[in-house]
């Protein structure tokens, strides 16, 4: 790739940090004209899951037809799955008929079979594997939905409704842009909204207009993604698709470029330090500006090169259900809980008296889920025997599990102290996935060979008494902490909920100056990281720790459940949060 080329490449991503874009969120209302709105569409004939051949017009009701796209991997596809179910008899009813989508070459025909029967689907299905299908649309995300009438005229093109987003679930729609344009569509009405963007997983279907790149997959970009994304983002990772194989990256292409782009991937969101120095955080997994570059060259190429095979990486193993080793002990729920289809749940908390008869000193933990792509987040506290339980606080964390983050190894000498007796507190944010299961998560401990040095401990600056006023869309709340003793901390963790945008830890000296200790300019309630100091920073008796959030409760903020609202501390998810908690080490016995 020439010099040239590849600088305005790197300006270009480094210009995208620095102007940081908006995020994807729900869908936004756009101009019907310039989306093929109003046209015909051809009848373009396609071959369903069975091998039988069909045309548009033979799948098409005596009043129309609705086209969804569709993924069996797309986590918003999934989700709206049992609405694509109801849509099915709706329109059935009304004359229409539904043909369903998917044009992930990369997915397998027995897990779309599964899934549709699981499902309950019983409309037509297109794997559309070369995308005929699909760019006779222009469709562009695995969600987006098409309104055709008798006539094949596009009437409508969009989300189905507001429901789900990349970054949010409602228990209800609040707006149902295909059941408008369908009930407007039938009185021969002009249609109000006609073209919507639609959230999912992007499509790509379209050459990229980028220029010619020197980079090639199987030497470059391959090993790029196995760097910063196939620990997660392989077959039975946590992650939604894999990223280990070059039909998957070509499936997802569009989407790698997306999240890219607003900065949501490799999840990290702490500022660079401004004096351009190196990050202070040890687990700091933010691409490079190098590796940034080089994947969106690649990705905006007109080919895409792949280069020579016999350069690509050897396959990285994933093997083991734990990741830590087998674990001493294994702490499942006192039960299983029943995860609805659709919508919202509450918050959930679990009770477990653990039967150690003896104080345990635990090197490593790690909490896995039955079922991965329902459970958002998990904190887990230990109450002693004689303690009371109290929900809805500011309560220190003993483990915490958010997605890429489930699993923690203390370096030698230190260890979390469980004490004999104790019950565990498992407060579970589960998020419905679009079919109903069981899950019963589980803890796996392993237990230090001798007494430690040093005791993990966690702190949580918190202020409770939140009012956030009503469309308010950058509300400021501050808290200060006086620090007692000395403190020697680890890393630190920010927690709000939805209405979450900001977050910043300061640490006021004894003397006065002021240090920067973590700035979060984009807070994302869906990565709840921790931030491991390379050092540990120590806190002097006396400093002052003074933590900043801002919220956003305005109607722009399309995760908010309720901007009308005025929001308060609580523990669901439709009120809010504001607790810094900050993990220090403490020699054995010391308070």
């Amino acid at each position: 790739m020439p010099r040239l080329a590849w600088f305005i490449l790197l300006l270009l991503a480094i210009a995208t940090c620095a102007s940081e874009p908006p995020r994807t969120s729900g869908p936004v209302v756009e101009r019907a004209g310039d989306l093929g709105v109003g046209r015909m569409i051809d009848d373009v004939a396609f071959t369903d899951l069975a091998g039988h051949p069909h045309r548009l017009t033979e799948v098409g009701g005596g009043k129309g037809l609705v086209i969804a796209m569709s993924s069996s991997a797309c986590p918003i596809s999934k989700r709206y799955l049992p609405s694509l179910r109801a849509l099915e008899k709706d329109l059935s009813a009304q004359g229409l008929a539904l043909l369903v989508v998917n044009v992930m070459a990369g997915e397998k025909t027995e897990d779309i079979l599964a899934q549709t029967k699981e499902a309950g689907l019983n409309s037509a299905y297109c794997h559309d594997t070369d995308g005929t299908l699909a760019k006779a649309l222009g469709a562009r995300t695995t969600a987006e939905v098409f309104l055709l009438d008798a006539r094949r005229t596009l009437r409508y093109r969009g989300a189905l409704d507001d429901q789900y987003g990349v970054d949010y679930n409602r228990e209800h729609p609040s707006r149902r842009f295909l059941a408008d344009a369908l009930a407007e569509m039938l009185a021969e009405r002009p249609i109000s909204v006609a073209a919507t963007t639609a959230p999912g997983c992007e499509l790509d279907l379209k050459p990229a207009v980028g220029p010619a790149t020197a980079i090639t997959y199987h030497r470059d970009v391959a090993r790029i993604l196995q760097q910063h994304c196939v620990r997660c983002h392989h077959p039975e990772g946590i992650a939604p698709f894999p990223l280990d194989d070059l039909t998957s990256v070509k499936d997802h292409a569009k989407t790698i470029r997306r999240v890219l782009q607003e900065g949501t991937m490799p999840p990290w969101f702490a500022a660079p330090p401004k004096d351009g120095g190196p990050s202070p955080f040890a687990n700091d997994c933010s691409l490079g500006a190098k590796d940034k570059a080089d994947l969106l060259a690649w990705l905006a190429s007109p080919d895409r090169p792949l280069g020579d095979p016999a350069e690509a990486p050897a396959k990285l193993r994933f093997e083991g259900e734990w990741t830590i080793g087998k674990p001493d002990a294994i702490i499942p729920l006192s039960k299983a809980y029943a995860i609805k289809a659709t919508g919202t749940m509450p918050y959930q908390t679990d009770i477990v008296t653990t039967e150690f008869t003896e104080d345990k000193w635990v090197k490593a933990y790690e909490l896995i889920p039955s079922a991965r792509d329902v459970v958002h987040h998990v904190i887990v506290m230990v109450h002693p025997p004689g303690s009371k339980i109290v929900s809805g606080g500011a309560e220190n964390y003993w483990a915490i599990y958010v997605p890429g983050n489930s699993a923690r190894v203390f370096d030698d000498g230190i260890a979390r102290k469980l004490p004999a007796g104790s019950r565990l507190s498992f407060q579970i944010h589960y998020t419905p996935s679009g079919k109903p299961t069981q899950e019963r998560l589980r803890l796996g401990l392993i237990f230090a060979k001798e007494p430690p040095r040093l005791e993990m401990k966690t702190v949580g600056v918190a202020k409770l008494l939140l009012s956030i006023p009503p469309y308010e869309a950058h509300h400021v709340e501050t808290k200060t902490q006086r620090v007692p003793v000395e403190l020697t901390v680890t890393n630190l963790l920010a927690h709000m909920h939805v209405r979450g945008k900001a977050f910043k830890y300061e640490l006021i000296h004894p003397d006065g100056h002021e240090e920067l200790l973590l700035d979060i300019p984009r807070y994302d309630f869906n990565w709840q990281l921790r931030y491991d100091f390379k050092q540990p920073k120590v806190f002097p008796k006396g400093s002052t720790l003074r933590i900043t959030a801002v919220f956003d409760n305005s109607a722009g903020n399309q995760a908010n459940p309720d901007p009308s609202k005025t929001v308060k501390w609580g523990q669901q998810t439709s009120d809010e949060m504001m607790i810094g908690y900050v993990e220090y080490v403490m020699p054995v016995g010391k308070h």
